[in-house]
């Protein structure tokens, strides 16, 4: 086993994180499962959008991606192998319905039955997902999100999930980051379903969160003892100058790239100044719906990546705030910044401002061009250093009283990056996409010795 002693960002041992924490990888349906018309899948919008030249970087497609479909039971030896007690994944829709309204597809049901119970034969608690971005074609031909019909169609297939699962999967999250569906996909166009309007996305917005409003208690009337919550990707905000103008510029973008998710979600309504400065584009919102979007859950999940950092721009948008790229910093080959303080510093507010029950950071990672040597192994040094730093600074908020519970590492697997494409590779384990072999990377090996005690101080 690797001797890492000498390395000062060194994180604890496993098991001064206690010993019901959750060790785990996160994983998607569209960036791993391929089999895109297997067993009565229907198109989502991201075979549509795969579709449209020149929305994806190479071209590519989620046809095959890893072929997790049929070699799930390798994917599940490797992450026993590793040490792993839980695994993140998530379901597909279009597997599940053909649209609005259809009867449930038993193949795709029964697929995912095997899938968590070969999750539990081999120790892995299935942490599942219901949106993590798949829409069927057909829903988003009928308005998609901006539909509120949506919702209920959301609150359907969640019922039909949870029905069949409940007696196996106890933890749900409901949306994998509410932002991404929304602004992506129908403000800047970069994802699915490539819109650009405002007050489209700011519409689907809400109804993704009133979705998970109305689905949370249908999930636990069907899942005994059930564990609900979501999962948001939240960043750090920073200033790019101390001018006034910049500091003020920081607060209207967090109020709407962190408050406009939070403060919901915990009883506190839309944020009023994000609110006015949206003006027209703000979303329509009817009786009750705030009230639904506040359920309580029993935990939040913290999607971490990198700051943002901000200054004034009059001209634009509804924020007037532009985000800077990060100059003379540490950044992955995405140009990301590595931050590894951002993540406790965003565990220290969720659990200071919000109070939740329990936190998991449910994806946290790092892409980076990695090299195969010629004897096939993938040293990548520069995943292992940031997954070390992370740790480190996930105890650190730990230790100040966090109640952060779990780690999902992003990912397991190399995928498709969705308007990337396969040009993007954050797996611990690297895949060739030409023979689908899996290849264990170094951060993978280190992590497997992290989580079997072989690399403690």
């Amino acid at each position: 086993m690797t001797n890492q002693k000498n390395d000062p960002h060194q994180p604890l041992a496993r098991a001064s994180f206690g010993d019901d924490f959750l060790w785990g990888c996160s994983t998607s349906a569209f960036q791993i499962e391929g089999a895109g018309s297997a067993d009565a899948r229907v198109a989502s919008i991201w075979d549509t959008f795969c579709a449209t030249p020149g929305k994806i970087r190479d071209g590519s497609n989620g046809a095959v991606a890893c072929d997790h479909y049929h070699r799930w039971p390798e994917d599940f030896d490797i992450g026993q192998s590793l040490g792993l007690n839980a695994y993140r994944f998530s379901i597909a829709w279009p597997r599940i319905f053909s649209g609005s309204g259809a009867a449930p597809n038993e193949a795709g049901l029964d697929f995912y039955e095997r899938l968590v119970d070969g999750m539990l034969e081999r120790g892995l608690q299935p942490w599942a997902t219901l949106y993590h971005w798949d829409l069927p074609q057909s829903i988003q031909d009928q308005g998609g999100w901006a539909n509120r019909d949506t919702v209920a169609a959301f609150v359907d297939y969640a019922d039909v999930v949870t029905r069949r699962l409940g007696d196996r999967v106890r933890h749900w999250i409901t949306h994998n980051e509410p932002w991404c569906t929304a602004m992506h996909g129908n403000l800047d166009g970069m994802h699915a379903p490539g819109l650009r309007d405002a007050p489209t996305a700011l519409q689907v917005c809400h109804h993704v969160l009133l979705s998970h409003g109305l689905a949370t208690p249908v999930i636990r009337a069907n899942v005994p003892h059930a564990r609900v919550g979501i999962a948001l990707s939240l960043h750090p905000i920073r200033a790019a100058s101390d001018s006034e103008a910049d500091l003020q510029a920081l607060q209207r973008h967090d109020g709407f790239r962190n408050r406009w998710f939070l403060d919901p979600l915990y009883g506190r309504g839309y944020p009023q100044e994000t609110l006015a400065l949206l003006g027209e584009a703000a979303p329509v919102v009817l009786e009750g719906d705030m009230q639904a979007i506040a359920v309580p859950t029993d935990f939040v999940g913290l999607n971490y990546y990198f700051p943002e950092i901000v200054r004034d721009a009059p001209a634009a948008g509804f924020l007037r705030t532009e985000v800077v790229p990060p100059q003379d910093r540490e950044r992955t080959a995405f140009g990301w910044e590595v931050a590894p303080d951002g993540l406790t510093e965003l565990l220290l507010r969720i659990a200071n401002e919000y109070q939740p029950a329990e936190v998991y950071v449910t994806e946290n990672g790092s892409s980076y061009d990695d090299v195969v040597q010629a004897d096939g192994s993938v040293d990548d040094e520069a995943r292992r250093h940031y997954l070390v730093r992370h740790l480190a600074a996930m105890r650190a908020a730990q230790e100040q009283g966090v109640p952060v519970k779990g780690y999902f590492a992003w990912s397991l697997l190399d995928n498709f990056e969705w308007s990337e494409g396969y040009l993007r590779r954050f797996g611990i384990v690297h895949v060739d996409f030409e023979t689908q072999q899996r290849t264990l990377k170094s951060s993978g090996r280190w992590y497997r010795e992290f989580l079997h005690g072989c690399n403690e101080r």
